[in-house]
């Protein structure tokens, strides 16, 4: 057997992809973490985030019928999977079965986009193994496929955020139009509820620094769609309440500003200012209150991190330690990571498409 291994091209990761005995893929993605953007991205607002050290691993094999983890496929129970079938094969070109494996260590919702990077993962993985049947996918295409599933598991409202940074890797920005500073690399859009959206999705490279994120999980589950309906309630009874959208924007753009500048103590305070507009939003909750309470003598800034309501918050440290032994002391669960690190991984399996007759 061979493994994967990961290098630098520029500055920027290069996936090498290597051989795995057996008829079986592998593929990777990272979770994520917004810094800035959360729920505004949804209405058009530009959003950054960073792809995190954390990662999900998805192995699939010829099976006698579909199943993840040994449960039977249904779209009830797996939204994204069944989505990501029914759109890559038509009914006149189905696939063999496939067994789906799910590993990583990306706590489910909590945040950080592990079902975006389900998705990604399992396109990179599809993608690998069609490598020699002249249609491969490219991560405009993947991020494109994974994004639909998320948008069929959230009742038509998601954002490109958690499955272009999941695709991508590194720092990822999402704005209505394209940034100086930033690398431009795809256009998005969805039709919601709400009209239709278009994203400008771009890479940067922040300035080095000895800088941290310690992510620290209250534990409490809060699934994404629920978070997205209740801002958009809120919204629909009180329009007036776009300006607190609008306020979310104007904190990215001036956070990306400081992160292009390398400014990182002005980061740190547009996170916490934009931290106080999802509070007022309704989105925040009393454990995430206490872990960021916590956090913050020892840090730059702190915030919720993803849809809230529970899940993760986020704090940008000099002194990981610190933060982390404060945040477990007020009773949440620590991840440190560096920011920015690669997108989909892919461990390349046999050359034959062997789903496919």
């Amino acid at each position: 057997m061979t493994r994967g291994c990961e290098k630098e091209y520029e500055g920027r990761p290069l996936l090498v992809t290597m051989g795995l005995d057996g008829d079986a893929t592998t593929a990777s993605a990272p979770a994520k973490c917004i810094l800035f953007g959360e729920h505004a991205v949804v209405y058009g607002e530009p959003a950054v985030a960073v792809a995190l050290e954390q990662r999900l691993n998805v192995r699939i094999s010829p099976a006698k019928s579909w199943s993840i983890d040994g449960s039977s496929l249904t779209a009830k129970r797996h939204p994204h999977i069944h989505h990501l079938v029914h759109a890559l094969w038509t009914n006149t070109s189905e696939p063999k079965p496939l067994s789906v494996h799910v590993t990583g260590d990306i706590p489910r919702a909590s945040g950080l986009g592990s079902s975006a990077a389900l998705s990604v993962a399992l396109c990179a993985a599809l993608d690998t193994s069609r490598e020699n049947s002249g249609d491969r996918l490219d991560h405009d295409e993947m991020s494109h496929l994974a994004h639909m599933a998320e948008a069929t598991a959230q009742s038509g409202r998601a954002s490109p955020m958690d499955t272009s940074t999941s695709t991508l890797g590194g720092v990822v920005v999402l704005s209505d139009r394209k940034e100086d500073g930033c690398e431009w690399a795809f256009t998005r859009q969805l039709e919601t509820p709400e009209g239709m959206r278009t994203w400008e999705i771009h890479t940067m490279t922040p300035p080095q620094d000895d800088v941290y994120l310690v992510l620290g999980n209250t534990g409490v589950h809060a699934p994404t769609s629920h978070q997205v309906a209740l801002v958009a309630a809120a919204l629909e009874a009180n329009p007036e309440r776009i300006n607190e959208i609008r306020a979310i924007g104007s904190i990215s753009r001036r956070g990306l500003k400081a992160l292009q500048e390398g400014n990182y103590d002005v980061v740190g305070h547009a996170m916490s200012e934009n931290h106080l507009i999802l509070r007022n939003l309704g989105v925040s909750s009393e454990e995430l209150e206490t872990l960021i309470s916590a956090a913050l003598p020892t840090a730059l800034g702190a915030k919720l991190t993803g849809a809230g309501g529970g899940g993760c918050m986020v704090a940008l440290t000099r002194q990981p330690k610190a933060t982390s032994e404060a945040i477990e002391l007020a009773g949440g669960r620590t991840l440190i990571s560096r920011l920015g690190n690669p997108g989909a991984t892919l461990i390349e399996g046999p050359k034959e498409t062997f789903w496919r007759d």
